[in-house]
């Protein structure tokens, strides 16, 4: 029998020029689980196309977007049933950004715009005590670096949702509901190129907020203890992966 393949939920896309030199988002994801490409499927969830069942996929992982979760709109209202679906299948999810926040918010908790802004730029991470035991996050230390570009925040995390991860911009950067389903604001995917055509891409509104740009592009860094989340989840939803 053919091993069920890990779904990534497109959600959106990057920008063009980033495209150009990098691919898309799916390729970035790609890249970091390091999977054959035979051990994966994508899924716009944009499409009109009907979704699949959620016990044909090993688990999910969704992708970010430039859409925000606050505008409802039809197709995030179909994703976010399929999310409720997955998970009750017991699927492994992991959302991205725009996944994280569609997750908080298809299981009550509440999405808006962040009161401070922007956060964008290589940014610490910093674990909370219930990380200790998780079986994404145990494999950290204490403390990370990871690339962020986030407009909105999950303001309210979901019932029983267990906080994982955050910093003093950005109270929920990671939570995991259930067993199995994970949420995280910043980029694992996002390489330091990534990050840098991000940041240069929001420059004007940047320097209208009055942030400060050679700064912030000045401190891109490349992110591997955040990237080795893809290849714990890899693990975790594949079996006999690495």
């Amino acid at each position: 029998m053919k091993p069920q393949p890990l779904c990534i939920l497109k959600a959106g896309a990057t920008f063009a020029a980033a495209a150009r030199h990098f691919g898309d988002f799916e390729h970035w994801l790609a890249h970091g689980l390091m999977l054959p490409e035979q051990a994966l499927r994508v899924i716009d969830l944009r499409a009109p196309a009907p979704l699949p069942a959620p016990r044909t996929c090993a688990g999910a992982i969704m992708t970010g977007s430039h859409a925000m979760v606050t505008e409802r709109a039809a197709w995030m209202l179909r994703a976010a049933e399929w999310l409720r679906a997955l998970l009750a299948a017991r699927r492994p999810y992991l959302g991205i950004c725009f996944g994280h926040q569609l997750l908080a918010q298809a299981l009550g908790g509440h999405v808006d715009y962040h009161p401070r802004g922007r956060e964008i730029g290589t940014v610490d991470i910093l674990l909370q005590p219930a990380s200790g035991d998780d079986p994404l996050f145990r494999h950290l230390p204490a403390r990370f670096r990871a690339h962020a570009v986030h407009a909105q925040t999950v303001l309210q995390l979901p019932p029983g949702a267990v906080h994982l991860a955050g910093n003093a911009f950005e109270r929920h950067h990671a939570f995991r509901v259930g067993e199995r389903a994970w949420g995280i604001q910043f980029h694992p995917e996002f390489q330091r190129a990534h990050m840098r055509a991000y940041v240069d891409e929001f420059a004007p509104r940047l320097r209208a907020a009055g942030q400060d740009v050679a700064a912030i592009r000045a401190g891109v860094a490349e992110t591997p203890e955040a990237a080795a989340l893809l290849r714990h989840f890899a693990r975790l939803s594949v079996p006999g992966s690495h």
